[in-house]
C-alpha cells in the first residue's frame, strides 16, 4: 500500500495521439524525479481518448493508492463544460471502493509557465527579436481555447498582460480559437495595427501566434489554419506560429507544486468516491490558481 497520495495528471478534451505522447512524457519525467509519488495521467472530456482518465485512476488504484490528487492541465478555467474534472474523477473512482480524491486548481498563469511560453516565442523567431529595435515591431497574439464564461476568458487576457510587462514588444494581444471573441483573424488585425503604430512604419511588422495551451491537438490545428489563412491575405506581415508548451520541465515543476499544495491542505481529502464531492474538488472552471502568478520580473 502506498502512504503518499498519488498524483493524477488530468488533461482535457483531446483525442490527439501527439497530446497523449506528450502526457506520457510528462508522467515519466515526474515519476523519475519523484519516485516516492505514484504518478499517472489521462484525459477527461473527450470520448475515445487514447489515454482515458479512468485507465489512469485504475492504474493508481492497482498500485495501492488510497488517496489521489488530480491536477488539471488547464492554463485557465474552462467555464461550463459537459463534464468537469470533479465529475470525471468521481466517475472513475467509483469503480474503486475506498479511493479518496481531491482536485487542484488550473495551472496558469504561473511565472514558470510564462517563462516557458517566452522560450517558445523565441524559438518561433529563430532566436531573433532580442534587440529593442526588433521587439518594438513585433507583436504577440496569445491564443486561448475560448469559453462561454467571461471570467475564464479574462484569465487569458491577464496572462497576455503579464507576458507584455517588460518584454519590449509592441504589444501582446489575446484571442480565442472558439466560443469567444476576438477570434484569431481579429486578433491578428489588432496586432498588425499595434506593430505599425509602434514602429512608425520602419520595416515590416511581424506577429508571433502563441498557443496558450499545453499540447498539440485539434485546437492547435484549427489555430494554425486560421493564422495561415490570415497571413496569406496580408503578405506584408510576417506571421510565426509557436509550438505549445509540451512536456517542458517548467510544466513538471508547476504540476508538482500544485500537488504538494493540495496535499498540504489538511481538508483537501473529503469523503470516499461514493460520498459527496470533497469541498476541495470545486469545478475546474471555478477555482483560481493556488498561488498568484505575480510579476516575473
Amino acid at each position: 500500500m502506498t502512504t503518499r497520495p498519488a498524483l493524477l495528471i488530468a488533461g482535457h478534451g483531446t483525442r490527439h495521439e501527439g497530446a497523449a505522447d506528450a502526457l506520457r512524457t510528462l508522467v515519466r519525467r515526474l515519476a523519475e524525479r519523484h519516485p516516492d509519488v505514484p504518478v499517472a495521467g489521462g484525459f477527461f472530456g473527450a470520448p475515445a481518448s487514447p489515454l482515458p482518465l479512468s485507465d489512469a485512476v485504475g492504474d493508481l488504484a492497482a498500485r495501492g493508492a488510497t488517496d489521489l490528487v488530480a491536477v488539471p492541465l488547464l492554463m485557465a478555467p474552462t467555464g461550463p463544460i459537459a463534464e468537469g474534472l470533479p465529475d470525471a474523477v468521481a466517475r472513475a473512482a467509483a469503480a474503486h471502493p475506498g479511493l479518496r480524491y481531491a482536485c487542484g486548481p488550473e495551472l496558469g498563469p504561473d511565472p514558470r509557465l510564462l517563462g516557458a511560453l517566452e522560450r517558445r516565442l523565441d524559438e518561433a523567431l529563430g532566436g531573433g527579436a532580442r534587440r529593442p529595435e526588433d521587439r518594438v515591431r513585433t507583436t504577440v497574439l496569445l491564443v486561448g481555447r475560448g469559453a462561454t464564461a467571461p471570467h475564464a476568458n479574462a484569465e487569458v487576457a491577464r496572462a497576455a498582460r503579464l507576458l507584455w510587462e517588460g518584454g519590449g514588444f509592441a504589444g501582446v494581444e489575446s484571442a480565442f480559437v472558439t466560443l469567444a471573441a476576438p477570434d484569431v483573424p481579429a486578433g491578428l488585425d489588432r496586432c498588425r495595427v499595434l506593430a505599425a503604430a509602434a514602429s512608425g512604419g520602419a520595416g515590416p511588422c511581424r506577429t508571433v501566434v502563441l498557443p496558450y495551451f499545453f499540447f498539440a491537438g485539434e485546437l492547435l490545428e484549427r489555430l494554425r489554419m486560421q493564422a495561415e489563412g490570415w497571413a496569406a491575405a496580408h503578405p506584408g506581415t510576417e506571421v510565426h506560429c509557436a509550438e505549445p508548451i509540451g512536456a517542458a520541465p517548467e510544466l513538471a515543476e508547476v504540476v508538482m507544486a500544485r500537488y504538494r499544495a493540495t496535499v498540504a491542505d489538511g481538508a483537501a481529502f473529503g469523503g470516499r468516491a461514493a460520498d459527496a464531492l470533497p469541498a476541495a474538488c470545486a469545478t475546474a472552471g471555478a477555482g483560481a490558481g493556488a498561488t498568484d502568478a505575480g510579476s516575473r520580473r
